[in-house]
């Protein structure tokens, strides 16, 4: 029912018409993701809705994607892995807002341990593969020196993910984030490696748009940061009334695991000196950057 569900939606989206009236407000693009949470919780508490902003949620990293790239969205949030790819469609695209840094909370389960996954003749790897889940596999493989031969990857979004089976019959490895981990942990899947100990590979989340739309916008995208830093403070005050206006966006969260789930990222909603050398190293120019 869901994925049915998921096709209506789709049909309604591409049967509108393809054009947005921008002049009054926009919307967002966006999914599923704890990072994201200042943008949920200023949609709930209607701070969005004061700036005439309106969300576009998505299953994952790459519909997302898509939807700003068809003109249904003229913001999107990505990692540099779809920031890279939606800028061959548009060239002027540029981070405006930084939300955060991945420190866990983009993951890697598996039903095996890494000297089992070494042994084993097959390895069935599920996740996004056009997204940051493929760097973050690919950086995996490389310091595990698994035989990327053995590997098949199955692309697929995070609700399919979802309902991988937990089996020791067969090796496998899921690519995901929070809060898509949750529900695969409990079936059994164990975390073999995240973004916190693959120190290699910097994954940011940021608000994208084109340097056009940001200076035809600029006044309302200031706003929209301001709104998303109280949403920040809001959230680490009242960590409990956060998660219950969140939890709809979250999946099958408990608070434990919400809170959990808040210390795989680091904010960016006042970036240091340090932290804008990193981005300006992944391409990211800084004087775009709205602090």
């Amino acid at each position: 029912m869901k994925y049915f569900a998921i096709l209506i939606s789709l049909i309604f989206i591409f049967s509108s018409c393809s054009k947005e009236n921008t002049s009054d407000g926009f919307k967002i693009s966006t999914n599923s993701w704890i990072g994201y949470a200042p943008l949920f919780y200023a949609n709930e508490k209607g701070y969005l809705q004061k700036l005439n902003i309106q969300l576009f949620m998505n299953v994952s990293l790459a519909e997302a994607s898509e939807i700003y790239n068809i003109g249904k969205a003229q913001m999107v949030t990505t990692t540099q892995h779809e920031f890279y790819t939606l800028k061959n469609s548009f060239p002027s695209l540029t981070p405006v807002i930084l939300l955060d840094r991945s420190n866990g909370g983009d993951m890697i389960l598996s039903n095996k341990k890494i000297e089992e996954l070494k042994k084993a003749e097959k390895i069935y790897a599920y996740l996004e593969i056009d997204s940051i889940n493929a760097e973050l596999l690919k950086t995996f493989i490389k310091k595990n020196k698994l035989d990327i031969k053995k590997i098949e990857f199955i692309d697929q979004d995070q609700a399919k993910i979802q309902d991988v089976s937990f089996t020791k019959k067969k090796a496998i490895l899921i690519v995901t984030y929070t809060p898509y981990d949750v529900t695969l942990k409990k079936k059994g899947f164990q975390e073999i490696a995240s973004t916190k100990d693959l120190n290699s590979l910097v994954v940011i989340d940021a608000l994208c748009t084109t340097k056009e739309f940001l200076k035809q916008n600029r006044n309302k995208i200031e706003k929209l940061k301001n709104v998303l830093d109280k949403s920040i403070l809001e959230i680490q005050k009242n960590p409990k009334e956060s998660y219950h206006i969140l939890k709809g966006y979250l999946g099958e969260m408990s608070y434990e695991e919400f809170l959990n789930s808040l210390n795989t990222i680091k904010w960016i909603n006042n970036p240091s000196n340090e932290l804008f050398e990193i981005i300006e190293k992944i391409g990211y120019k800084k004087e775009y950057i709205i602090k």
